[in-house]
């Protein structure tokens, strides 16, 4: 790339921590998030919800017309400038941009709308004044710069689950344009405050579940039976390296390649292929060897086919090397949705410091057919000298995301 980017602040909230040090002490211990929840029309569901203080950095008047997914982003994007350590006040405050993947956007302000109507007579007049600015795509990505008085580029990324990697990609892309200086960019998802998306994986067969809700999620497991739904954000704050070791930032980490490419052959399935080529496409242009990563990050969702595929795409691509450890998070966090690839990047970052790398739970008995060599799975493995990690984000209609982070 043009330009060294880096990895200079993190801010997060997930169903196992609401900051970085408190989501890895949780994954390194192997603790689930996920709980027994109620969802509506649909009774008691497992799922992953977040616990913050969505007044620390908003009034409860900007909460009540905003959404929740705003309330996340805003959170976490002042979190990512805390953990930074930028001088907010002496920024200029146009040369930042706000990149956000996400999911699906809106359902949760829509379907309470849809239901205080059927609650009153269909009275149509009940419809919120704040709708509009609540559903619009843009809207958490907006309700950030709102928050913070930005007034650079900002716009969500819609990408399925690949949400987190491409709010990554589209920040260090609008920095080598050279549209900012510095990005807040990164993945949200408000998923499980919605019941559609509940009924949605149901009648797809593909709802996770088990007698013990925090093995709800338990992909690679011979008996996992879907995923369980989960919200969460993670925000980094990224900047050049030269503007970093000006102000002698904290570096988390490099970003040193992307990419991403598109199945075009199915609305849900994945195609090991592509994601195959995805994964070459980011090595290459990071000029580096199969050998030369420490961790690759699966999507992982516990899916029957999408573990499968994704383990046979990664196997091909890395079976061989005996350097690379391979993990994954939505055992701990479920699926996050938008916001998974950024809160799976961000809990395996700390390995460049600690060196360790955090396992995979709930796998009570692998699937032979995801086997594959040197997976970490039900316990950590320490790799002191861990250099650079790839971290896989894929989603519905075929989006495919890589990204390479290497330690600076």
């Amino acid at each position: 790339m043009s330009k060294r980017i880096v990895i200079t602040g993190v801010g997060l909230t997930s169903p196992v921590g609401n900051n970085l040090a408190e989501m890895r002490k949780n994954l390194l211990e192997g603790k689930s998030g996920i709980t027994e929840n109620e969802i509506r029309y649909m009774g008691k569901r497992p799922a992953g919800f977040c616990d913050f203080d969505e007044e620390k950095y908003q009034k409860k008047k900007a909460r009540r017309r905003g959404t929740r997914a705003g309330s996340i982003s805003i959170y976490c994007a002042n979190e990512a400038l805390s953990d930074a350590g930028v001088d907010w006040a002496a920024v200029d405050k146009s040369r930042y941009g706000v990149f956000l993947g996400i999911t699906e956007h809106g359902n949760v302000e829509t379907e309470e709308e849809v239901y205080q109507m059927h609650q009153n007579d269909l009275d149509y007049n009940l419809w919120s004044i704040h709708h509009n600015p609540r559903t619009v795509a843009n809207s958490c990505a907006g309700e950030v710069t709102l928050n913070l008085g930005i007034t650079g580029p900002h716009y969500t990324v819609g990408s399925a689950c690949a949400g987190g990697n491409m709010g990554l990609i589209n920040g260090v892309q609008q920095i080598l344009l050279g549209e900012v200086d510095s990005a807040l960019c990164g993945g949200i998802s408000e998923s499980s405050q919605t019941f559609g998306i509940f009924a949605a994986f149901n009648a797809q067969g593909a709802l996770g579940s088990h007698e013990d809700v925090t093995k709800a999620s338990r992909p690679l497991c011979k008996t996992r039976n879907g995923i369980a739904i989960s919200e969460g954000g993670c925000v980094f704050h990224i900047e050049t390296l030269e503007s970093a070791e000006k102000r002698n930032a904290k570096i988390y980490g490099e970003v040193v390649a992307y990419a991403y490419n598109s199945d075009a052959s199915d609305f849900v399935l994945p195609n090991t292929q592509r994601q195959i080529e995805c994964m070459h496409k980011a090595l290459s242009r990071a000029d580096l060897a199969v050998s030369d990563i420490d961790i690759v990050n699966l999507h992982a969702t516990g899916t029957v086919m999408g573990d499968i595929n994704e383990v046979g795409a990664v196997r091909e691509v890395f079976g061989q090397s005996k350097n690379t450890a391979v993990n994954f998070t939505k055992g701990h966090i479920g699926h996050c949705m938008g916001a998974a690839g950024a809160l799976e990047l961000a809990g395996n970052l700390p390995s460049f410091e600690d060196g360790m790398i955090h396992a995979g739970i709930n796998v009570e008995e692998l699937d032979p057919e995801c086997h594959m060599e040197n997976l970490v799975i039900n316990k950590p493995k320490e790799n002191p000298n861990v250099q650079t990690i790839l971290n896989n984000s894929f989603g519905m209609l075929g989006i495919n995301s890589s990204v390479i982070i290497k330690k600076y």
